[in-house]
């Protein structure tokens, strides 16, 4: 097949500018889609085209498929690049852009929809030999039918909603009391968050890491993985903090997670890169939690520690190139500091606005991946990332260093950010020991 001569990217913000400059050095013409919100974006202002696809609320502009296709269309772009969030795991786009004959930089529709919906995606995982959290047997039928799970695979469990995300339809149960009432509530939830109140049961897994397997894919049948990253520092089940290697993984440990990764990928014949996600417990046995079909926020610190450009090899794998199969290991140690426009003194609070001065660190084995400038406006409409700092050194005491002296250069003005939080982590004992779960949020103290 032949490479792709323009490539729209239907995202904002820091992922689509992170596309527009690998399309530029592979020769690629670009095309920016924007809300009325974003209309002065960096990515706006270096993209070949840019095409204003409706207002500042989503749903009417980023999430709005014949908004996003029409753009492509006049554009004459033969490919779309979904970056990560709004549509680049929905099946529905996927599947239009094959009927519009355009290619879409990602999974297929079976394949989204196949991990999308996770009592699907277990039920595929076990008949692929993946470890999995023990649970029910797909979705419950009832109440009663939870109860008997619950009894089985002893408490506490935990109620998750089959088509949930980002935190959202998820209960944990500490006994059989507190059953019914989690049912209830869970199923609520999840109904109105996701049009779908299915619900599902697991063994709730206590004092867990969240380590994920970077996969890639072909339309061949060959797959590899590109080692672990260590995503357990989260609050609310969000990422605030990713490294590779992760401090907790051994050698051992790798060879088997990579295995159980590369399984899961031949398991669905996906295509493009991905994460497998997993869940380890202080025993280091791991289990299959997710699937995720799209590129990720921290795909950044694999690219630093193996020198291996992800969004490069998406667009080759999508414009039908085979990859080489062959794994990949960590050479370096990379960690990654999402710096987010919230006031970690007050609960993480949103702050939106304008930033007045900006001044972004730099020096060997810094990397800056944002869209922000002094001027820009943040708006209230969106994720509030503002960037992503990552560095890279040679051990994991060297990058934390480097981490401090680089969040110690970073100036942003004109609204609150995260930048205190990681300064005050980077000195964090426990985190510096690598003694953490995912539970460490809990107690840390700011």
């Amino acid at each position: 097949m032949a490479m792709f001569k323009k490539i729209l990217i239907a995202n904002r913000g820091e992922i689509a500018l992170r596309v527009i400059r690998t399309c530029k050095e592979m020769g690629i013409k670009t095309v920016a889609v924007y809300s009325t919100a974003d209309k002065d974006s960096l990515p706006v202002r270096f993209a070949d085209e840019a095409v204003c696809i409706g207002p500042a609320v989503s749903a009417q502009s980023y999430l709005s498929i014949p908004n996003i296709i029409a753009a492509a269309e006049i554009t004459n772009a033969d490919a779309i690049h979904p970056g990560y969030g709004f549509l680049s795991e929905n099946e529905k786009f996927s599947r239009v852009c094959q009927e519009h004959n355009i290619k879409f930089i990602g999974a297929t529709p079976e394949q989204i929809a196949g991990m999308g919906d996770k009592s699907n995606a277990k039920a595929t995982m076990i008949a692929a030999g993946v470890p999995c959290i023990p649970g029910s047997d797909g979705l419950l039928k009832d109440l009663a039918d939870a109860v008997k799970v619950a009894k089985k695979i002893k408490y506490p469990v935990i109620l998750k909603a089959t088509a949930g995300g980002g935190g959202k339809g998820m209960r944990v149960v500490w006994k059989e009391e507190e059953l019914e009432n989690a049912w209830n509530k869970t199923r609520q939830e999840a109904g109105a968050a996701f049009g779908n109140d299915g619900i599902y049961m697991e063994k709730f897994i206590e004092e867990p890491r969240h380590i994920e397997i970077q996969i890639a894919g072909d339309q061949y049948g060959n797959a590899c993985h590109l080692s672990e990253r260590d995503c357990s520092i989260q609050r609310r089940h969000q990422k605030l903090v990713e490294e590779t290697p992760s401090p907790f993984m051994t050698d051992e440990l790798r060879e088997k997670m990579g295995e159980a990764a590369i399984r899961a990928t031949k398991a669905v014949n996906y295509e493009g890169v991905g994460t497998v996600e997993f869940l380890v417990d202080k025993n280091r046995d791991f289990y299959f939690m997710e699937m995720n079909t799209r590129i990720q926020v921290e795909h950044t610190i694999t690219e630093e520690v193996i020198n291996y450009d992800l969004i490069k090899e998406q667009i080759k794998i999508a414009a039908g190139e085979k990859i080489s199969g062959k794994n990949y290991y960590p050479q370096l140690h990379a960690i990654q500091c999402r710096i987010n426009a919230e006031d970690p003194y007050t609960d993480f609070r949103p702050s939106p606005g304008k930033i007045t001065s900006y001044h972004s660190p730099g020096g060997h084995g810094v990397r800056i991946d944002t869209h922000a400038y002094a001027g820009y406006i943040i708006p209230p409409n969106y994720d509030s990332m503002i960037s992503k700092l990552i560095v890279v050194a040679q051990t994991r005491e060297e990058a934390i260093k480097k981490m401090k002296r680089a969040l110690g250069e970073y100036i942003i003005e004109g609204v609150k950010t995260t930048i205190p939080f990681h300064q005050k982590l980077m000195e964090n004992e426990d985190f510096i020991k690598g003694n953490f779960t995912t539970k460490f949020m809990e107690t840390f103290e700011f």
